[in-house]
């Protein structure tokens, strides 16, 4: 009950149903068992009274009474699936709600594919234990219980010969329902494969290119072989009870008639023992399909158990880390300021006690080797992530202190592989202000430099992005970001790799683009082509998160230090490859 509590409260609208399905699902049990009462009268009219008429009487309510049972099963199962689909979408919508809230940094400790399938495969486990558990588990409760006392109603022998076959079952039950610390390592092991299945599947474009083998996918391979040691001694330890099990009730014609054959002789009513032989047969049966359903209830339960906690788990970790904000709506400047900032990915320390200031409407570059903090210090101004301690300030003011509408508005963030949706150029600019005119998003398209886009395709602005639509090059649909950026009026700006992967086509166009986003703005950028960034105001160069040199192009190659290694690494690697060219 107390898991089934936990996936109620998913559903607040519809858990009616899962109480009508119990409902139907009890009376269903009560005219089933009372179906085989009116079985053991008829038999009795026809063996022992050989009253023909009588027994057919009985056999037509029998036919009524295990029609009605099975008519309010089905109804009882159709409560129960709308009562699961609803428990399993809701389960999902909370997942993705939890996704969209979620912090950076979740997603940097979490596989994609490991979210993806936990959602989703936890949300189908709690269907089975909603869906045909909830009617069955009832009917498992209940009909047991009746017959062993219908059997003691047709007689004191048939009882105990029924009484002794529910004790012996019952304690071989346990045995085949499985160990539950056992039964935690097997799923952990499925929902390990699955999720690493995935990340493979997602990868299968270089397992082609590279002809590497299953074994090369280190985490893969471990989760086939765990899950494969799980699996099979999870089969072995459900082995030998559940063979007895089966011997028990299929042999119980066996067990039951050849001793009873040694005390036929001399009683007083064999036709009588005939019809309790009958009824031990036919209550056994019912018994046996009682007890399966006691074992998968029992299984299926604990698979919805461990699937709710499994998902609360990860609701929690989503909740981890985010950024609380505050009531604040009006920046009275764009001044930044970082404050004794530190800020580590679980044990890997990104950033150590760093502390800088950035003037507003300035331009600015973060620079250094792969890992020394650039991108991470960009995205902790952005709200990205929650620094372990210290402040980020903008204003004057802590950024926890302004509301989440107000921090999104003030910053843009440019990436350098920007995303695009399967709508039209407009309405993919369109998307930074729902308020803007038709002539403004039209202008933010002509200062990023997207006529030349336009231009080309016959609807204009209103052609249609990605499937069954035009498919733009990087540059390009760097440009659209950029437009958007500008449209959306942010005095902050952040740009991470923004050129990295453009063409020499596309860089003209783009770097006009990018002056005109970045006029009386503050903008950070993030760069290893180092020739783009000469211009800027200042340049923060970062070595194993701190701020170790300070200042233009100029004055930073003139100190000699780790700006002008990182500078004379670039020309040298610029050089090689136009030397390669001219070779080819």
């Amino acid at each position: 009950m107390d898991v089934y509590k936990k996936m109620f409260k998913y559903v607040p609208e519809s858990k009616v149903n899962g109480y009508i399905s119990i409902i139907m699902s009890a009376i269903s049990a009560f005219v089933l068992v009372y179906g085989y009462y009116l079985m053991f009268e008829c038999l009795r009219e026809l063996i022992v009274n050989s009253d023909f008429e009588n027994a057919k009487v009985y056999a037509i309510r029998i036919v009524i009474y295990f029609t009605l049972s099975a008519i309010l099963y089905l109804v009882s199962g159709l409560f129960s699936h709308m009562l699961a689909f609803r428990l399993e979408t809701n389960l999902r919508k909370k997942g993705i709600d939890g996704l969209m809230d979620a912090s950076f940094r979740f997603f940097d400790l979490n596989a994609s594919g490991f979210i993806r399938k936990t959602i989703d495969d936890n949300a189908a486990k709690t269907h089975t234990a909603v869906a045909h558990m909830l009617p069955d588990n009832t009917q498992a409760a209940l009909v047991p219980i009746l017959s062993l006392i219908l059997s003691f109603a047709v007689s004191v022998r048939v009882g105990i010969i029924i009484l002794v076959l529910s004790i012996s079952c019952a304690l071989l039950l346990k045995g085949m329902m499985g160990n539950g610390e056992f039964m935690k390592l097997y799923q952990a092991s499925l929902d390990k494969l699955s999720a690493e299945t995935v990340e493979y599947i997602r990868g299968m474009q270089v397992v082609k290119i590279f002809g590497t083998k299953v074994e090369s996918f280190k985490s893969l391979y471990t989760a086939i072989m765990d899950y494969s040691k799980y699996a099979y001694q999870y089969s072995l330890s459900c082995k030998k009870p559940y063979v007895l099990y089966q011997w028990i009730f299929l042999g119980i014609i066996a067990i039951v008639s050849i001793p009873s054959a040694f005390f036929l002789t001399g009683l007083e009513e064999p036709k009588f023992v005939a019809v309790e032989f009958i009824m031990v047969f036919l209550l056994s049966g019912v018994m046996m399909v009682s007890f399966m359903k006691i074992m998968w209830a029992g299984m299926n339960i604990f698979n919805a158990g461990y699937a709710v906690k499994t998902l609360e788990e990860l609701y929690d970790k989503m909740k981890v880390d985010k950024l609380c904000y505050g009531q604040r709506n009006i920046f009275e400047n764009f001044n930044i300021e970082f404050e004794n900032v530190t800020f580590a990915y679980n044990e890997n320390k990104v950033l150590e006690n760093v502390s800088f200031s950035l003037d507003e409407k300035k331009s600015y570059a973060l620079v250094g080797h792969s890992g020394s903090g650039k991108s991470t210090i960009a995205k902790l101004l952005s709200g990205f992530y929650k620094v372990d301690s210290g402040v980020i300030k903008i204003g004057g003011y802590p950024l926890e202190s302004y509301t989440k509408e107000a921090v999104v508005e003030a910053i843009s963030f440019i990436f350098q592989d920007s995303k695009l949706f399967k709508k039209s150029i407009y309405e993919n600019v369109s998307l930074a202000d729902k308020n803007a005119t038709r002539e403004e998003v039209l202008n933010a398209m002509k200062l990023a430099g997207c006529d030349e886009i336009i231009n080309k395709f016959p609807n204009k602005e209103n052609t249609i992005i990605g499937s069954k639509g035009v498919y733009l090059s990087g540059g390009e649909k760097q440009r659209i970001a950029i437009a958007r950026a500008i449209l959306k009026k942010s005095n902050i700006i952040i740009m991470d790799e923004a050129s990295a992967s453009i063409d020499s086509d596309n860089e003209y166009e783009l770097q006009k683009a990018f002056k005109n986003l970045m006029k009386d703005k503050t903008v950070i950028m993030i760069a290893h082509r180092l020739t783009s960034i000469k211009s800027v105001d200042e340049i923060l160069v970062l070595e194993d998160g701190k701020i170790v040199e300070r200042g233009n192009s100029k004055q930073l190659l003139e100190k000699n230090g780790l700006y002008h290694k990182l500078f004379a690494l670039y020309n040298s690697a610029n050089d090689w490859r136009v030397a390669n060219e001219k070779l080819l």
